[in-house]
């Protein structure tokens, strides 16, 4: 059965499925995007993915082509249409289409918009998270307002393609002052010989990931302490446990850093914990 999408008010099969040559998502990536995860017949953490996405729009000073309530009516047919209980939604919104000049449309166009999703087996997600993760460190080489997100996403392309060629699943980005920013698509975490749990500041220099926000709640509930600061790649390499998280990813354990295990090189009772956790506390609301 052909996967369906929705394209700036219709609903086509895949194969049909296009924006226009002059889409300034294609011409310049400017677009901004969410993923938001589907478990069990449920949309988790929705409204704050909703609440970014405005934030992004806002940034950029892009219009949203439609209200939330009718955005919010999409993501469900999508879900419905493609028999989606455990998966993902992407959704992208665009400055619109109009001839190619680097300066925004005037006067403005009809901003774009593209929704898919996909099915994903849930068995394949929990047997990532029992074996974990190896990451790669590399410089990090993004612009300066990642904490947009935006579809200007080529660097973490090639971050993310340099770790699968050293067989690894994520890069986690190191900033010019040393420092490890967070990964090419996940935030990074560490766990101190003290227990402490460590990540970097939400600001211009990360993406305020959903899954980390509510992630936080997790954390205090537990009792557990946290500290948001950067950390280094020798802190890395010393932590008790690490882990990424993300709406793909969740929580999951980081088992080798640069080639160097993280602890005993399985993951820890605590990553466990904490997954467990977040999908017990993740807002989720009905497709």
């Amino acid at each position: 059965m052909s996967r369906i999408a929705y394209v700036n008010g219709r609903y086509l099969p895949h194969a049909a499925a296009a924006v226009s040559i002059d889409d300034r998502g294609f011409l310049f990536a400017d677009a901004v995007y969410e993923v938001i995860e589907v478990h069990a017949g449920a949309l988790i953490d929705e409204d704050a993915h909703l609440a970014r996405l405005a934030r992004s729009l806002g940034e950029l000073s892009m219009t949203a082509p439609l209200g939330e309530p009718a955005l919010r009516r999409i993501l469900r047919e999508v879900v419905a249409r493609n028999h989606v209980r455990d998966g993902m939604i992407y959704l992208q919104v665009g400055r619109g289409a109009a001839p190619r000049d680097h300066v925004f449309p005037d006067p403005p166009v009809r901003s774009s918009l593209v929704v898919t999703a996909r099915a994903v087996d849930p068995a394949k997600g929990a047997a990532k998270a029992k074996a974990g993760m190896r990451v790669i460190t590399v410089p990090d080489e993004r612009w300066a307002r990642v904490d947009i997100k935006s579809t200007s996403l080529l660097p973490n392309v090639l971050a993310k393609q340099a770790a699968k060629a050293r067989g690894a699943a994520e890069a986690w980005l190191v900033g010019s002052d040393g420092l490890i920013r967070e990964g090419s698509s996940s935030n990074a975490w560490i766990v101190t010989a003290e227990g402490k749990v460590v990540t970097h500041p939400a600001g211009r220099l990360i993406l305020k990931g959903v899954t980390r926000t509510t992630l936080l709640g997790v954390l205090a509930s537990q009792g557990l302490t946290l500290e948001e600061r950067a950390f280094t790649r020798e802190e890395a390499y010393a932590a008790r446990e690490a882990f990424a998280t993300g709406a793909t990813t969740l929580v999951t354990a980081v088992v080798a850093i640069d080639d160097r295990p993280v602890g005993d090189g399985r993951p820890g009772p605590l990553v466990s914990a904490l997954r467990e956790g977040f999908r017990q506390a993740a807002p989720r609301s009905r497709a």
